[in-house]
């Protein structure tokens, strides 16, 4: 498990467009369908990274939370299935259903998102306004796997309170920290 921090990509950058397949329900799910007016959440997991499943409960209390304040939540599993077969669009249609996930949980095969976004780990999250500027990419908190310190989702919790009140962002954010993407040779 190699510690890999996240990418500070600079805040202002529009978000990628996408369209990539839900394992879970077969379809094809876009941005522009995908993306809420007030605010959307890009985050990269995958189904085998103890920094995710560290975060895990945390993740679906928070989406279940703020998408009832009109925020979007999507999740994209961008790791090399064929080396990591737990990373599979099956495992991931498994995954999301034993835990109800809230959110859509998209693959990407060719890793052209993941690049797009400048992503490097799981978990990664970007949390764009209602154009699709970057407004907060960084850790979700300061929980790691054997840290003590309890997963409060605090750091992008008041990304969201702040974006959903119409105040400015503290751009003193904090990188993400977790497994490295798992790129194709």
């Amino acid at each position: 498990m190699a510690r890999t921090p996240s990418n500070m990509v600079p805040l202002g950058s529009k978000a990628p467009d996408f369209q990539l397949p839900e394992p879970l329900t077969g379809q094809v799910r876009s941005l522009s369908e995908l993306k809420s007016d007030q605010a959307t959440v890009i985050m990269f997991i995958c189904n085998h990274c103890p920094f995710v499943k560290h975060v895990e409960s945390e993740l679906i209390r928070l989406a279940s939370e703020y998408q009832t304040k009109g925020v979007s939540f999507v999740a994209i599993n961008a790791n090399d299935a064929e080396q990591y077969p737990d990373d599979a669009p099956d495992k991931m249609a498994e995954m999301a259903r034993e835990k109800g996930y809230p959110f859509p949980y998209l693959h990407d095969e060719t890793q052209e998102v993941a690049k797009a976004y400048d992503a490097a780990c799981t978990p990664d999250f970007y949390l764009f306004n209602g154009q699709l500027a970057l407004v907060y990419r960084g850790q979700l908190d300061d929980s790691r796997p054997d840290s003590g310190i309890p997963v409060t989702g605090r750091d992008i919790r008041a990304a969201l309170d702040a974006i959903l009140a119409g105040q400015p962002i503290d751009d003193n954010q904090r990188p993400s920290l977790g497994c490295n993407i798992k790129w194709k040779a």
